[in-house]
């Protein structure tokens, strides 16, 4: 097993529970300063700008009384030159006040890992929505 996996695994929950219970500026923090989040079309450079960003986001669904969380699985982790390649499949679920869960989108996430004097931050992550983006 890489020696690394265990280390993102931690990371991954981690960081997935920061997003999910809408603590963004914890979760932004997660990303290295210059860090960058594509998903689709839309590319989000330096931490501060995904910090914004995951505000926005963390607030439509709030308003929207719906809570969101992320499934990290299928987790592959390998040396890198920068540090570590981590390539996993991520589902999203969405919970209505009802109660209902749906899931919402079957993503493909692929980061760049690097180290820091407090563990891993994501350099940069592109997500891949199954069904809408090209591979």
């Amino acid at each position: 097993m890489n020696a690394h996996y265990e280390e993102a695994q931690q990371f991954y929950a981690r960081q997935m529970q920061l997003l999910d219970s809408g603590a963004t500026d914890e979760w932004a923090g997660t990303f290295a300063a210059d860090g960058v989040f594509e998903v689709g079309d839309m590319v989000v450079r330096g931490a501060d700008n995904i910090a914004e960003a995951a505000r926005k986001t963390a607030k439509e669904f709030a308003d929207a009384d719906i809570t969101r969380r992320h499934w990290i699985g299928m987790l592959a982790v390998d040396p890198h030159p920068e540090g570590l390649r981590a390539r996993s499949y991520a589902l999203v679920l969405e919970i209505t006040a009802g109660g209902d869960v749906v899931p919402r989108r079957s993503t493909v996430c692929t980061d760049l890992l690097v180290g820091s004097a407090d563990g891993w931050r994501v350099k940069h992550r592109r997500v891949t929505r199954d069904g809408i983006d090209p591979a």
